[in-house]
């Protein structure tokens, strides 16, 4: 009688096993590019997650990366659902992945997203400025803090690599401007939204470190998944972000963090002009 015990022992740990790898299975992890502090990233999603793990009926949890190379392999390889990426990592996880990764949504001020050169030097007025002098980007895979800045300044006769005395990568937008302020570079490039953000938050002196070049418009962030996410679960997240309303305490909290005015439904076809501005700026292979 005693040696029955085990087998019933022995099957009980099979079905918890069972049990919590099911439970793992269910919870839906989304990431995002580190474009900003850690600390900063992990507060803007908390909403967020809150939000979805209601609408999606799962447990959400944010997953954190080192950085942008690493947001692009984790939707790859399907470690996480859900991630936000710039265009040009949304670009390079679709050539990583094969063509398998589908934008969802984007903000609506991502139709229209621009970037900033910034500076200390009252010398520097003009892209041409720039010449013979130290400038940071941010990440190498940043959208708004490299790509697109990078090509307005070979647009404007500017070779980075050739023209500047030192070129620097910060690894995130805050990062640049307090190389900026700090006088370890003489101008950084940056996203305007964060730009915008730490101005209002008081986090910059815009009076010592100012805007000297915005840039045209183009395409930037969005919310992406793997392409074998069923399309039932692809049109909940959308109509989760689209619903998302300034209208509500939980919709005006989340949008701000997120600096969104709403979410709108987007498409691969938008982020072409950064794929051509990639290959121009010979950064995708």
């Amino acid at each position: 009688m005693k040696f029955a015990v085990l087998p019933r022992f022995v099957l009980a740990l099979a079905m918890l096993a069972c049990a919590v790898a099911a439970q793992a299975q269910q919870t839906f992890r989304i990431t995002a590019i580190p474009d900003e502090s850690p600390t900063e990233l992990a507060r803007k999603s908390a909403p967020l997650a809150a939000y979805l793990e209601r609408k999606l009926g799962v447990k959400v949890e944010f997953t954190p990366v080192t950085d942008y190379a690493a947001a692009v392999e984790a939707l790859a390889n399907k470690q996480v659902d859900l991630a936000w990426l710039g265009g040009f990592t949304f670009v390079q996880a679709s050539h990583r992945s094969g063509g398998k990764v589908v934008p969802l949504v984007q903000r609506e001020e991502d139709e229209r997203f621009r970037s900033v050169f910034i500076t200390t030097n009252p010398d520097i007025r003009s892209l041409a400025d720039l010449k013979g002098r130290n400038l940071s980007f941010g990440s190498q895979s940043s959208t708004s803090g490299h790509l697109m800045p990078r090509s307005f300044l070979l647009a404007a006769g500017i070779d980075p690599d050739r023209d500047l005395k030192r070129v620097a990568y910060s690894g995130a937008h805050d990062a640049t401007v307090a190389a900026v302020a700090s006088g370890k570079v003489d101008a950084g490039a940056l996203n305007i939204s964060v730009w915008e953000k730490l101005v209002a938050d008081k986090k910059v002196d815009p009076a010592k470190v100012r805007v000297f070049y915005t840039t045209p418009a183009y395409y930037d962030y969005n919310w992406t998944v793997h392409a074998d996410m069923p399309a039932a679960r692809r049109e909940q997240l959308v109509r989760a972000f689209v619903e998302l309303s300034p209208a509500t305490p939980e919709g005006k909290d989340i949008l701000a963090l997120q600096r969104a005015t709403r979410f709108v439904p987007t498409r691969a076809e938008n982020y072409k002009g950064i794929e051509a501005a990639a290959r121009n700026a010979g950064l995708l292979n």
